[in-house]
């Protein structure tokens, strides 16, 4: 592995809840840059901003930031990744254990408040507070390097979505770099542990499942590694399935002994708290919780290598309070916490197990800080019945990760090919309010699909195409991602328009959908960015009433196609009868007659109710109607494409 002549670096950051770092793959492999003997590498993803006698702001980030966090509470900014992408409401269920101002930002987007001298506040978003990180983390970079960074490789967790996907670029613009690709943390992890020395001599295929439990998201990943047994060859690391929760980590742990901690108190010394810790907690003074949350910290940490730690926290006025917290104590109190990490696991499983390699799992491997703590190593080993690969540190791996990816994207290297996957399926809405879905959940990326299209409505000169997210078959049961309007269509009959649709999904998950007449030239472009994530929650309803719906709902989709395909059926064969009808035999017309309303009467009757009818009659009775209407068809010049979107768009691929 050697640097051409003029190397421009591209360097790995792991832009973690609790701490990041920075990586490069070079000469000498994967290394953490800053360290060495006179520091580490880790930089805690903390700032404290400083007012200024001019109105701005000074920072500080790292270590210094996080040991005085107690003094400036409300000044210093901490697990900002839990807020990246996400709206006020979906951040709520997190504000009370954030001691400092959590406020209402650009498009409804939680950002933080940090109080002024005057009385006012400067609002700055998460992607600001993260390109703080980011800048520290290039500095030293270049400082080790000895050259100036410009482009990186940033991960994330694999489920984030398109919206905290996009912020976490954003970030990396603000701190001046580039942010040349966004891998998932868990891919990352493998990618460091499939060019290890556990992988190195490996001739066979490996199905690797990478347990990523950090401190605000957690992610499973099951990949298929394929070793490079060709000279020159890359080996190939293919993303199976995907799992996770973008709001489950080692805070929440930290949470749990808050709630501990803030009951007995509360209780021992009649503080007059409402019950609801996060109620209590935010009658607190912004000091007092983030002590809270600092102390709960450490005794964790003790908990991972001590059978006990103690808990002594002075309230003054001779109130202490001092509390022995066992292990066993505080493995039951994180149980309901390791029960959802399971649960997605055995959801990424089984969606695994569909694809070839996937039906066995060969290995598990540990990432983040929280799979330090024994009571995970030991569910996670028991429930895959493998002993957890730990020979990685679970804080720097996926930075390592990131540092492979890096080097094959800067040339350096060709020892890995990555091929991550789509969490869930993308479409546009049809006529009737049906989801077509072009790219389906589980695709390698980059993924491209294309359909065409075509109007429902005579002279239609401008189509509004809705992009929808998720599982189900009906627009109203999908997320609706963006809309954007393909105008200046020339007027033309219902189905003679060709619309294209074209999405692509980049190697950064990032969706870019475009249309175009190809009749006209018209074109629109749009990159779906929604003003908000996912949450796990959300994710978790839309896979379950996918699975729970699907018989209805498949059933809905081809009754609603089958409307949309008769009505503009109906009006061509009528307009054809109006032109060359009377070149056919009475007892031809009298058939297309017949044909044309039974099929009129139970399109009627499908609008009113779908359950009201029998998809195979509809189809029957549309079937004898097009066959009944095949010498008229013959007959006339006129024959169109068939299809349309949401303003009256047809999907001619569904019957």
């Amino acid at each position: 592995m050697s640097a051409p002549p003029y190397y421009e670096p591209i360097i790995g950051i792991d832009l973690g809840t609790t701490n990041s770092l920075a990586a490069i793959a070079d000469a000498k492999g994967p290394h953490i840059l800053g360290d060495n003997a006179s520091g580490s590498g880790i930089v805690p993803s903390v700032v404290r901003y400083e007012p200024q006698d001019d109105g701005t702001l000074s920072t500080i980030v790292g270590l210094d930031a996080q040991e005085r966090a107690v003094e400036f509470p409300r000044h210093t900014i901490a697990s900002v990744k839990r807020l990246m992408g996400r709206s006020l409401a979906d951040a709520s269920g997190d504000i009370p254990y954030l001691p400092y101002a959590v406020t209402r930002g650009p498009r409804d987007m939680a950002a933080v408040a940090i109080p002024m001298p005057d009385g006012s506040a400067k609002v700055l978003t998460p992607q600001e507070v993260s390109a703080q990180i980011l800048r520290a983390l290039r500095e030293k970079a270049e400082h080790a390097l000895g050259t100036p960074v410009q482009k990186a490789v940033v991960t994330v967790p694999a489920y984030f979505d398109d919206a905290q996907r996009q912020a976490t670029r954003d970030a990396g613009r603000l701190a001046g770099l580039e942010v040349v690709r966004i891998v998932s943390e868990p891919t990352a992890a493998a990618l460091a542990y499939g060019l290890g020395s556990a992988q190195r001599s490996k001739t066979q295929p490996t199905t690797v499942a990478v347990y990523d439990l950090g401190g605000g998201t957690f992610d499973i990943s099951i990949l298929r590694i394929t070793p490079n047994t060709t000279p020159g060859a890359p080996a190939i690391f293919h993303v199976l399935a995907t799992d996770g929760d973008t709001r489950l980590g080692g805070d929440d742990a930290d949470h749990a002994l808050v709630a501990l901690f803030l009951g007995e108190l509360n209780q021992r010394f009649a503080l007059g708290l409402p019950e609801q810790t996060a109620q209590g907690l935010a009658a607190l003074p912004p000091a007092t919780r983030r002590a809270l949350l600092t102390f709960a910290r450490g005794v964790k940490h003790r908990l991972s290598s001590e059978d006990t730690a103690n808990a002594s926290i002075d309230l003054g006025q001779a109130q202490p309070y001092d509390r022995t917290i066992t292990r066993d104590e505080f493995e039951k109190l994180i149980a309901p916490m390791i029960e959802r990490t399971l649960a997605a696991c055995q959801r990424a499983r089984q969606s695994a197990a569909r694809q070839p390699g996937g039906e066995a799992i060969d290995a598990v491997v540990l990432v983040g800080g929280s799979t330090r703590i024994p009571t995970i190593r030991n569910a996670v080993g028991h429930f895959f019945n493998l002993e957890p690969y730990t020979a990685l540190d679970p804080d720097r791996v996926v930075a390592l990760g990131a540092a492979v990816q890096a080097a094959t994207l800067a040339g350096t290297s060709r020892d890995s090919l990555l091929l991550d996957a789509i969490p869930l399926s993308l479409g546009v809405e049809t006529v009737g309010g049906a989801m077509a879905k072009l790219v389906h959940a589980g695709a390698t990326l980059p993924a491209r699909a294309r359909e065409r299209f075509s109007t429902s409505v005579d002279n239609q000169t401008a189509i509004t195409l809705k992009v929808l997210q998720g599982e189900r078959e009906m627009a109203e049961d999908c997320r609706e991602l963006g809309t954007f309007h393909l105008r200046g269509i020339p007027p033309m009959p219902a189905g003679v328009p060709q619309v294209e649709v074209e999405f692509l999904v980049d190697a950064n998950g990032v969706l870019n959908v475009s249309a175009s007449e190809k009749r006209s030239g018209q074109a629109a472009t749009l990159q779906v960015i929604p003003n908000h994530g996912l949450t796990k929650e959300e994710v978790d309803a839309i896979e379950a009433q996918a699975i729970e719906h699907a018989r209805n709902d498949m059933t809905r989709h081809r009754i609603v196609d089958l409307v949309a395909h008769s009505k503009l059926d109906i009006k061509w064969i009528r307009e054809a009868l109006a032109r060359v009808g009377d070149e056919l035999p009475e007892q031809q017309r009298t058939l297309i007659h017949q044909s044309l309303q039974a099929v009129e009467e139970i399109a009627s009757k499908a609008q009113s109710d779908w359950r009201a009818v029998d998809p195979e009659a509809f189809y029957r009775a549309k079937q004898a109607m097009d066959e009944a209407s095949i010498p008229l068809h013959e007959a006339s010049i006129s024959r169109s494409l068939r299809g349309a979107n949401s303003d009256g768009l047809v999907d001619p691929a569904r019957p």
